[in-house]
């Protein structure tokens, strides 16, 4: 059986270098493994590529836009059913063992790295089966969180 791995991203080409190298190359020559980066500006809402904008309800701080991410999900949805949608944020589930061992058993499974303050909470709400946090400190991105351990102070 072998996974595919989907990956919605605002900053794709940070992730290149680390799926090329060590077990996941070796994963994806064995035909194990297959990992499709998505840059979400695909998706954006205008020519100047868009993705952010003020959180719905008020608040400070930038999220990334409903309308870009439901058009990425639906898009990629078309192509494979999830198995799970997982969003890396530092609110979610402690990433363990018991999460890698069920995850692993999942055919098709699609991560959204966290970018800005988040995302919006529609976007939660409407499509994210299970929500992840690889530890309590602070990266640059949740792009860093896929291979490493992503998040920041717990609220």
């Amino acid at each position: 059986m072998s996974l595919k791995l989907d990956i919605l991203s605002v900053l794709p080409e940070l992730l290149e270098s680390p799926f090329n190298h060590s077990i996941l190359k070796r994963a994806k020559e064995k035909g194990l493994l297959e990992i499709c980066v998505h840059h979400l500006r695909q998706w954006a809402v205008n020519d100047y590529g868009q993705i952010d904008d003020y959180q719905f309800g008020g608040g400070a701080g930038m999220v990334m836009m409903p309308e870009p991410l439901a058009k990425a999900i639906e898009a990629l949805s078309r192509d494979r059913p999830y198995d799970e949608i997982i969003y890396m944020t530092p609110d979610g589930e402690r990433f363990n063992q018991r999460i890698a061992n069920r995850l692993s058993l999942k055919g098709n499974i699609l991560i959204i790295c966290g970018h800005y303050k988040g995302i919006d909470q529609r976007i939660r709400e409407t499509y994210i089966t299970q929500e992840i946090s690889t530890g309590d400190y602070v990266l640059s991105g949740g792009e860093l969180g896929d291979q490493e351990q992503y998040g920041n102070s717990r609220r």
